[in-house]
């Protein structure tokens, strides 16, 4: 059984109004079934690889495109699925392929940062990454008008000075993944969908590139294995809104105990206070 605080706070404000108007002389109880554990939303994350929920939903995500054919198949299959992805997008590539970028967005699709020409952004000076990171939002904005709110670091590359540039100059979330199935090695959709599948659980980010063939002939297959397992698709911003903490039941107990200590100690029950 889940508690959440505001039932507690309820079962106060009725106590207290019993003991006002003078119902009820006995001290008064309160009956919990006591829980195990409170889901409870979690501090959002600003790095993050997967996120931690109780709900079969997962993100689908595509780096390295817009590709000028592959990437209008892939979004004419999630649009035919009823799916929506992030795409983690080069600058130079948005730049050169505008009308493909809208498109993402115009069907509901996240559009995510992944730098300008792909380098390792721990191997840059101040100057280059804001070419890289900072130009790449601007071309992005103006090509869609959504500034991203993540970025993707080409090869997972970071350190700690980076990420701390990427959320405070950039206001960049940075986004890994949970589940790669090395499909730039080019291994045949096939496998591609099989190791995108066998990843796969509850808060899962899955990694895949819209600018090689047999991962775009992959995707309806794994949509369609994914969904007949109760799976459902989000983008990464919604995706981590989603995320779930646990609070052991010892933190539920002393909050109890505060509701019923705080109604047995009122004034209208005689009670005075106990250090």
């Amino acid at each position: 059984m889940k508690l959440f605080y505001p039932v507690l706070g309820a079962a106060a404000l009725m106590v207290a109004a019993c003991a006002q108007d003078g119902t009820s002389s006995a001290r008064p109880s309160i009956s919990v079934t006591p829980p195990t554990e409170e889901i409870l939303p979690a501090p959002v994350p600003t790095k993050f690889n997967s996120i931690k929920t109780s709900r079969p939903v997962l993100a689908l995500t595509f780096d390295d495109g817009p590709h000028p054919e592959l990437t209008p198949k892939l979004l004419d299959i999630l649009r035919q699925q009823g799916v929506r992805a992030t795409f983690f997008v080069l600058g130079s590539n948005v730049a050169k392929y505008p009308e493909i970028a809208r498109r993402i967005v115009a069907e509901g699709h996240e559009i995510a940062n992944h730098s300008y020409s792909h380098p390792a952004l721990t191997k840059l000076g101040a100057a280059r990454m804001n070419d890289e990171v900072g130009k790449t939002c601007d071309i992005i904005e103006q090509a869609t008008g959504r500034r991203p709110l993540s970025i993707r670091p080409p090869y997972g590359a970071l350190n700690a000075s980076v990420e701390h540039a990427l959320l405070q100059n950039y206001g960049l979330n940075v986004v890994l993944w949970s589940v790669d199935p090395l499909d730039w090695k080019r291994p045949g959709s096939a496998e591609v969908a099989r190791r995108l599948v066998a990843g796969a659980q509850p808060g899962a980010i899955l990694l895949a590139h819209d600018i090689h063939p047999g991962t775009v002939e992959a995707i309806p297959e794994v949509i369609a294995q994914l969904k007949s397992q109760g799976y459902t698709f989000a983008t990464v911003g919604q995706l981590r809104a989603l995320q779930d903490v646990v609070v052991p039941s010892t933190s539920i107990a002393k909050a109890r105990a505060s509701v019923s200590r705080a109604t047995y100690l009122s004034p209208s029950h005689g009670g005075t206070a106990r250090k």
